[in-house]
């Protein structure tokens, strides 16, 4: 994830300027033309980069739309105000092909349809079982880990299904260390996703229906600062943790730091001093240990959530600032977003990645990606 001196100033030239298409080409600010964007190489674990504002005006125009539109509902928006029943988004031809799928496939049979891989699909089956068939699509919501939102996507997955060319899936085991059983995570409510900077911390807090619960860093003034000391860590450490939300699993991000470059000793001793205090610090103390209770703390590999993202280049990872706009200008422009971010962190980080920004935004960046990633590898992942 490192690349020689000279190429950290270059910039990644995406797209086609006056007839051309290059890479690490340096284009004179103000000359681009507005749909074009600009990425900068970096190391996002000890070098800041600035990243560019293209991407905002939409954001900030949604946000502006969002806060002054009237609170009319239309049938097909399907939101969750008790105003619109879910049997009222659909006709009656596709109420009749959800029921019927749902009152008569089995858990195995259910796997192809969105977000009914695995627990909730278990859900559905026990819940007819005891309860008798579903006759509308409201009763749904009843069932344990479906609610409103997911039930939505369910049912657009039912009547719009989509044949999706897959990607070469990354296996569950290749980014989640140590390996878990497969049921734990499905059945995790939220989990809290760190990243450890060489300053700060940053986590995010996402739960099952992909919302952001919190998205905070704390500063840690110790980090290597001066002669180590293995208290001053542990002091800093322990004040995040402190304030850390609850949540079923911590993911503690992995990075992938050569040790053949003897230059980047101290940050890789760091990185892993950091993250042995987040195990040591997070994980319950079990005595005797029993086999029946998962681990609470994981490691997610940076490669694995750079390749899901596509910010591998060479063998390096770029930064994830405009992918993060991207997701949060989805999260008030689109119906069914990836990730949905709350008005309140939409305003508060709005103009927080924008170029020339000395704030230091990737922890938080990389620590939201990661979180978005795991949700995402889990559903896709075949093993």
């Amino acid at each position: 994830m490192w690349f020689v001196r000279r190429f950290l100033s270059s910039v990644v030239y995406r797209g086609h300027y006056a007839g051309q298409s290059g890479l690490l080409l340096r284009p004179r600010y103000g000359s681009l033309p507005a749909d074009l964007e600009l990425r900068y190489l970096q190391c996002t674990c000890c070098w800041r980069s600035r990243v560019p504002v293209a991407g905002f005006e939409t954001l900030n125009a949604a946000l502006t739309s969002s806060s002054s539109s009237s609170s009319s509902l239309s049938p097909e928006s399907c939101k969750e105000d008790g105003r619109t029943t879910l049997d009222a988004c659909y006709t009656s031809e596709q109420r009749d092909a959800i029921l019927q799928l749902l009152n008569n496939a089995t858990s195995a049979e259910m796997a192809s349809v969105k977000l009914l891989r695995g627990r909730k699909s278990l859900n559905i089956v026990e819940y007819r079982t005891k309860h008798g068939p579903f006759k509308t699509l409201e009763s749904v919501v009843n069932v344990p880990l479906l609610k409103h939102k997911s039930a939505v996507i369910v049912f657009n997955s039912i009547v719009n299904p989509v044949k999706k060319e897959r990607k070469v899936r990354i296996q569950l085991a290749k980014f989640i260390r140590p390996e878990v059983d497969r049921s734990w995570l499905e059945d995790a409510t939220s989990i809290v996703s760190l990243v450890c900077g060489t300053n700060k911390i940053a986590w995010a807090h996402v739960d099952r229906e992909m919302t952001v619960l919190e998205w905070k860093q704390k500063e840690c003034p110790n980090f290597l600062k001066g002669t180590y000391m293995a208290s001053s860590y542990l002091n800093d450490v322990s004040t995040v943790v402190s304030v850390l939300p609850s949540a079923d699993f911590y993911l503690i991000e992995k990075p992938a730091i050569s040790v053949q470059n003897t230059a980047l000793f101290p940050i890789m001793a760091h990185m892993r001093t950091v993250e042995a205090l987040l195990f040591a610090l997070l994980e319950p103390k079990i005595s005797p240990p029993e086999p029946n209770i998962p681990p609470r703390v994981l490691n997610m590999m940076r490669t694995a959530v750079g390749r899901h993202f596509d910010l591998i280049v060479g063998e390096s990872r770029t930064s994830g600032a405009q992918v993060v706009r991207q997701l949060m200008t989805e999260s008030v422009t689109q119906k069914f977003p990836r990730i949905n971010v709350p008005q309140e962190l939409l305003a508060k980080y709005r103009n927080y990645f924008q170029m020339g920004s000395r704030r230091g935004g990737e922890e938080l960046c990389d620590a939201l990606l990661q979180a978005v990633a795991f949700y995402e590898l889990l559903t896709d992942s075949s093993c």
